[in-house]
């Protein structure tokens, strides 16, 4: 008979991992609480002390440099097509009609 594997959310994984931090009880007792194995739980808890300074990293000069970068292409852009429009220009003899 298979074990039909459960899918927990982010937050429940957050919950978990922070009381397995706080270290007021064991991972034994945690386990029992959760009905999880104790080593997800310390997987889970080895995550959130690795990858928790993420969370307060500042996502303003992320978000700045990204837009910056967005910005520095678009205009690169616009000088490409304006040299190409005035090529078509100089190119582009109109058809006399008479």
């Amino acid at each position: 008979m298979s074990v039909k594997r459960r899918r927990h959310s982010a937050v429940y994984k957050f919950e978990v991992a922070l009381e397995a931090a706080k270290g007021d009880k064991t991972l034994s007792q945690l386990a029992e609480q959760f009905q999880l194995h104790p080593g997800q739980i310390s997987e889970w808890k080895r995550q959130l002390l690795d990858d928790g300074a993420s969370v307060f990293q500042n996502s303003r000069t992320q978000k700045q440099r990204q837009q910056a970068a967005q910005e520095a292409e678009l205009y690169e852009q616009i000088g490409r097509l304006k040299m190409e429009l005035e090529w078509l220009k100089k190119k582009f003899t109109p058809l006399d009609r008479g």
